[in-house]
Formats: C-alpha cells, sequence, structure tokens
C-alpha cells in the first residue's frame, strides 16, 4: 500500500508488539527518507518485520499506528474502523438520547481522529495531519456506513491541528449543511448544541453517565454547578427534581447557553440562578449552602510540564468545596487532564480533605461515557477521573 517506512530499534518493539498505538521518535534506528508529516509509513521491526501501518509526524510521538495488520486498500480501512464503532454505539443502547461519540480517537483504533454525532449531523475533527490528509476518504466511509442517516458533516480541525498546518485550514461543512443552534436530546434532557461557535465540537458528550448519577441524588437539594459552561449537570438536577440549582461559569457566553438550555427544556428560572464569575470566591462567600457542589474544571494540565501547577489548583477548589459543603453533602469533583492519573487526583483528594479537617466518604468512582471507550492498550485514553465524595 505504501513503501515508505520506519524500522524500530533492536528491542524497541515491545509496546508496538503489545498494541499500544505510539511509536516515539527515539525508538526509531532508520526511516525513508524524505517523510511528511501525515504520510502513511510500515512500521518495522530491526528484522524487517511488519508490526504495524500508520501516519508519521516529526516529532517526539513520530507515528500513530491506525493498524496492526497490513492493509490492501485503504478505504476499506476506514469503513471497516467505522462500521466497528457504529456496532459498538448501537450495542450501548441509548435511551431518549440522539447524540454520542463515534469515534473516539485511540479508543477506537484511529489515533487523531474525533467524530461526534448529533443527530444527524457528524462534526470531524482531526488532531494530527495524517488524519486531516485522509478526511475525503474518512467522509466517503461515513457515507457509506451510515447513508440517508447522515445529513451534514461539519469539519472543526483548525484549532486542533499543528498552528503551521492549521493556517491554511478552515472550519466548513464538508457534507451538506445544517443551521445552528442545532437541537439534541441527551437522556429526554434538550440541549441546544452550536458546533460552530461552541468549545470542542460544541458539547461535552463524556460526562452523560455521571449527570445522570447526579440526578439519581438531586431530588429536593440545593445544588452549585461551577464551571458550569452549557449547563448539562443543572438541567439533570433540575429534571430530578433540586430545589434549587446555582450555574457558574467565568465565561458570560457560558452563561448565555445555560439560560438558553433552561429556557429549551420549559424550566423556568424560578429554581435556576445562572451566574457569570469564578469559583473560588464564590465558595468563599457561601458557607453550608449547597447539599452538592460539582467541580468539572477545563483542563488544568496539558503537558507533563503543567502537571504540578495543575494539582494545586485542583487541590485549591476542592478544600475549599470541602470546607464550604453542608454537613453529609457530596462533591462530584472531575479531572479531565489526561497527564493526571486516577491515582494522583485521588492523592490530590486526599492532601484536600487533611487540609479541610473533615471526613470524607468516597461512594462512587466515575470514568468517561462509554461512547468514549479506553483502549487496554493505551492508559492514556483513560482520560476523564471523577469521584463522588461524602463530605462528613
Amino acid at each position: 500500500m505504501t513503501e515508505q517506512s520506519i524500522h524500530l530499534k533492536r528491542g524497541k518493539d515491545a509496546p508496538v508488539r503489545r498494541f499500544h498505538p505510539w511509536i516515539f521518535s527515539g525508538a526509531i534506528y532508520q526511516q525513508s527518507p524524505n517523510l511528511q508529516d501525515g504520510d502513511w509509513v510500515n512500521v518495522l521491526s530491526d528484522k524487517d518485520e511488519f508490526l504495524g501501518l500508520g501516519h508519521y509526524h516529526a516529532g517526539s510521538i513520530a507515528v500513530k499506528i491506525v493498524s496492526f495488520a497490513p492493509v490492501e486498500d485503504l478505504q476499506d480501512l476506514w469503513v471497516h474502523k467505522i462500521a466497528r464503532a457504529w456496532e459498538l454505539r448501537q450495542q450501548l443502547n441509548f435511551t431518549d438520547t440522539n447524540a454520542f461519540r463515534l469515534i473516539h480517537g485511540e479508543g477506537d483504533g484511529c489515533p487523531g481522529l474525533i467524530i461526534d454525532v448529533y443527530h444527524d449531523v457528524f462534526v470531524f475533527q482531526a488532531h494530527t495531519i495524517g488524519m486531516y490528509r485522509n478526511k475525503e476518504a474518512i467522509i466517503k466511509a461515513l457515507k457509506i456506513v451510515f447513508g440517508d442517516l447522515l445529513k451534514a458533516v461539519y469539519d472543526k480541525s483548525k484549532e486542533t491541528l499543528p498552528p503551521n498546518f492549521a493556517a491554511n485550514c478552515q472550519n466548513d461543512y464538508v457534507l451538506g449543511t445544517a443551521a445552528v443552534p442545532y437541537e439534541i436530546q441527551e437522556n429526554g434532557v434538550k440541549f441546544s448544541v452550536n458546533w460552530v461557535t461552541g468549545q470542542k465540537t460544541g458539547f461535552f458528550l463524556d460526562q452523560r453517565d455521571n449527570r445522570a448519577l447526579l440526578a439519581h441524588y438531586a431530588t429536593d437539594k440545593h445544588i452549585l454547578n461551577t464551571f458550569c459552561y452549557s449547563g448539562g449537570f443543572s438541567l439533570y438536577a433540575l429534571k430530578a427534581g433540586a430545589s434549587s440549582v446555582i450555574s457558574l461559569d467565568a465565561s458570560a457566553k457560558a452563561i448565555d447557553l445555560v439560560n438558553a438550555n433552561i429556557s429549551l427544556n420549559k424550566f423556568g428560572k424560578k429554581k435556576h440562578e445562572a451566574i457569570v464569575g469564578e469559583t473560588l470566591p464564590y465558595l468563599k462567600n457561601n458557607q453550608d449552602e449547597f447539599d452538592i457542589i460539582i467541580l468539572d474544571p477545563p483542563a488544568f494540565a496539558k503537558s507533563i510540564s503543567t502537571k504540578h501547577k495543575a494539582l494545586q489548583g485542583y487541590q485549591k477548589i476542592n478544600q475549599l468545596a470541602i470546607q464550604q459543603i453542608k454537613k453529609n453533602g457530596l462533591i462530584f469533583t472531575y479531572s479531565c487532564s489526561q497527564v493526571i492519573t486516577r491515582e494522583l487526583f485521588l492523592n490530590m483528594l486526599v492532601a484536600a480533605g487533611i487540609a479541610a479537617g473533615r471526613e470524607i466518604q468516597v461512594i462512587h468512582q466515575m470514568t468517561q461515557a462509554p461512547d468514549h471507550p479506553i483502549n487496554l492498550f493505551h492508559p492514556e485514553s483513560n482520560y476523564l477521573k471523577g469521584f463522588v465524595l461524602r463530605v462528613i
């Protein structure tokens, strides 16, 4: 399929034989000349054994493997990948839900590719040049697998590609068109989604099951939802019969999204208040007011170099929430930073609890929704960590 290749140093083939999809540049001793970012390359052992086929990129991670078996036809490969991913989503058997992640990078054997589905509109997001260069074939595969179920595809890759390459890219429809904001449904809750101007692909689908878990505890409770973005947790709590919900976000644009979703679900404003504000000052000024506090900040650490500072940030907000919450209150706390492991996050919570001087029980451990599958051989794909804490 391609004559281009890289050869691994002797003894550096163990991770790829265990199906880890990343080849680091330090493991390579020889490669084809003039390789360009995004080129297909065969990954070979020092004895010329085929180990995988992937996309090349000059950098620390030199190859991301898309197939561990030889590939004769690339179009067939994409059809197989998408059909297999669709089969899983059908198996998940969503209820009253028409929005889900179809392709979750390494979790679906497609490193560098995200595809989210909002009813009949698919949002394509390439995080690697290789995936972007294969966009046409991937969209053709989507049409083959989904047929009339597919109305439009919007490419939102500009922000997730390397800046020099992205300078020549534009976010736009590559198939069909659809007006935004667009109404979706998740577990019977309605949301207004805008993939053109919204964060990521327009909505945070990974918290679906955790929002449903909150609903289990929300009846007759006073709830604070910090870093609320479009108000997902708030809407689930209101539908479950919360006594009051405050949605807090530093972004006025996010608060506009919350209010739009409140109106969409016809909840009214009697039990809900949306506030533009920072989490730490707000928590400091509100002690013993809330039965449940949700802490779902954006990724504090986007690289290993920022890990220590991020942990300090997580500890600050968690310690303050633990200090301020009512007796026997619940804290739903999360980290979506890939470099913050579950163990690191839990150790941070221990430190926060000690500093706050209150007894704490862990009653739930949470992760991303199952349409964001974790590749067993790629632990980095387990990025969302969450705990429900009972503060005594």
